[in-house]
């Protein structure tokens, strides 16, 4: 049974015309894709449509106390107890700012759930392409 843990707070954008302008995110963690955490973004206006990322627990958790990561998605210590996580995507790129107190508890959650060394081993491989090719 998959269970998950989540922690909604306001973030900014540093580098968007509104470095000030709060709004709300939504970290989330589920057991049944142990290694992965999202970040998501419910729209702004009614018409928008929600964004949701997902990346590694690991490299939030790493990129708390040192810059990491190295793709898509790059995670480093912010000015005054932030946390900033980088978003590349092919319409451009987004610094998030998010408070350590609510990256860390978050974090503390989610290692409740599954401790950081305890995830499964892998995923039979083989089973899974033989069952997306059936």
């Amino acid at each position: 049974m998959a269970v998950t843990a989540a922690r909604t707070t306001r973030v900014t954008l540093p580098l968007s015309p509104y470095p000030q302008t709060a709004i709300e995110a939504r970290l989330r963690y589920d057991s049944a894709d142990p290694y992965a955490v999202s970040l998501f973004f419910p729209p702004l206006h009614p018409d928008d449509d929600p964004v949701e990322w997902w990346f590694a627990r690991a490299l939030l958790d790493e990129g708390r106390r040192a810059p990491a990561g190295g793709g898509d998605v790059t995670v480093a210590p912010g000015p005054g107890a932030t946390v900033h996580v980088t978003l590349c995507g092919c319409t451009g790129r987004a610094v998030v700012r998010i408070p350590d107190e609510a990256v860390a508890g978050f974090l503390r959650d989610s290692f409740a759930l599954v401790p950081s060394g305890a995830e499964p081993a892998g995923a039979d491989l083989d089973a899974e392409l033989a069952r997306l090719c059936a």
